[in-house]
This record gives C-alpha cells, sequence and structure tokens, in this order.
C-alpha cells in the first residue's frame, strides 16, 4: 500500500474524533474515506449504538491495514450475538409497553365511543357509524369487494388510504382482518360507513407496519361494488 493511500486512511478514521471543520479534504482518498466515515457515523447514530470511537477508529485501521487485531472473530461473533440479544430485548420490552398503553386507550375510546349518538356495536364488538345507506345488494363473506377507504389511528395519523391513492381496492372479504369481513356484509352497495374496529378484529398484539402494536383502528369506508358475488 502506498505512502498517499496509507495517510488518506489515517485522517478519514480520525475524522470521527476530531472538528469536521479542521479536515483538510485535498486528496480522493482523503474525500472517500471521510465519506465512508460519514456513512457509519449515520449508520451508527440511526441505530442509536453507543460505541467507543477510539476503539471503532482502531478497529478500521487495524482490519484496513491488515495488522494484528485485538479480538478473533469467535470473541467478536459472541460480542455481536450478545448485542444483537440485548437490543431485541430491550425492543420487545418497548414494543409491549407501547402495545399495552395503546390497548387501554383503545378500550377507553371505545367505551365512550359506543355511547355516541348514531354508534352501533355488533356482538363481536365492532363499532360502526351509518354517514350514507345505500339500496344495493350486500356483499357475503366470500364475495369480492370494490371500495375506497381510508383508515387512520386514534390520534388521527393516517395510515392508508384509497383515496390519497386516487384509486379504489378490490379484495375478497375472506382475506382481510375481521373487523373488515364483518363490516362490509353490513354495507348494502353505495353506503360509507365509519368502523372503529378494536386490536382484536385487527391487526392484534403484533400490529403490521405502520400500525402500532394494539392498535384500535378508525376506517371510512364506502363500498362501490360487488365485482365477483357468489
Amino acid at each position: 500500500m502506498n505512502s498517499i493511500k496509507r495517510c488518506g486512511l489515517l485522517l478519514a478514521v480520525t475524522a470521527f474524533s476530531m472538528n469536521a471543520w479542521a479536515i483538510e479534504l485535498k486528496t480522493d482518498e482523503q474525500k472517500l474515506g471521510y465519506i465512508i466515515g460519514m456513512d457509519i457515523g449515520k449508520s451508527l447514530r440511526q441505530q442509536g449504538a453507543e460505541v467507543d470511537l477510539e476503539s471503532l477508529t482502531a478497529a478500521i485501521r487495524a482490519t484496513y491495514l491488515d495488522e494484528k487485531l485485538a479480538m478473533t472473530d469467535e470473541e467478536a461473533n459472541t460480542v455481536r450475538q450478545a448485542y444483537v440479544d440485548k437490543r431485541k430485548a430491550a425492543q420487545q420490552a418497548e414494543s409491549a409497553a407501547a402495545g399495552q398503553g395503546n390497548l387501554i386507550e383503545g378500550q377507553k375510546f371505545l367505551a365512550e365511543n359506543k355511547l355516541k349518538e348514531g354508534v352501533k356495536t355488533t356482538a363481536s364488538g365492532l363499532q360502526y357509524r351509518v354517514l350514507t345507506m345505500g339500496d344495493g345488494p350486500r356483499p357475503v363473506a366470500t364475495d369480492t369487494v370494490k371500495v375506497n377507504y381510508r383508515g387512520t389511528l386514534l390520534n388521527g395519523t393516517e395510515f392508508d388510504s384509497s383515496y390519497a391513492r386516487k384509486e379504489p381496492i378490490s379484495f375478497a372479504l375472506d382475506r382481510v382482518i375481521p373487523g373488515w369481513t364483518e363490516g362490509m356484509q353490513l354495507m348494502p352497495v353505495g353506503s360509507k360507513f365509519l368502523f372503529y374496529i378494536a386490536p382484536g378484529l385487527a391487526y392484534g398484539e403484533s400490529g403490521g407496519g405502520p400500525i402500532p402494536p394494539n392498535s384500535t383502528l378508525v376506517f371510512e369506508v364506502e363500498l362501490l361494488a360487488i365485482e365477483d358475488q357468489k
């Protein structure tokens, strides 16, 4: 390895512990090293990882220059797995705490919501309110329907919307969350309903995508057509 490349490496790795304004990036090697350091720093910050920067730069230097390392691969794998397990346990605990909070919030909301004018509750606990009552046929659980919809969390955060995509969606009623399967069968074609769906009729303890665990969901749904009535 030539001296220019070694110099570029040393400048890049020490960038973690020096004031950024004190570094002069003149050569392509220096600039590339700094960019790689930026990527590493951004990744670590996003992960929330607490690392010792001196150890980090020392490991980068030793690995890149093929020098003797302070840890064997086996030791590194053991430490890495312990860190992963610790992070996973912390995330699970955080998710469980958030899920419990969402569950309590949802139960309180539904208890109050069912007393509001126009809100009806089915035997399963599904709550709904009629915005517009159509006069077409009603689907059954094996039908495929075409709908427009908007889904929000209790805080008003919109997590999905066919209106936003400007395109209705079609799906089989027996392939969606239980709250939809049940609720859509209450709607004649041409209707628009509001559904208030408890976690047990939605995505439950695991949540899904932008939906946190144990979320009570609110859907505005417009039934446009029954496409495949069986």
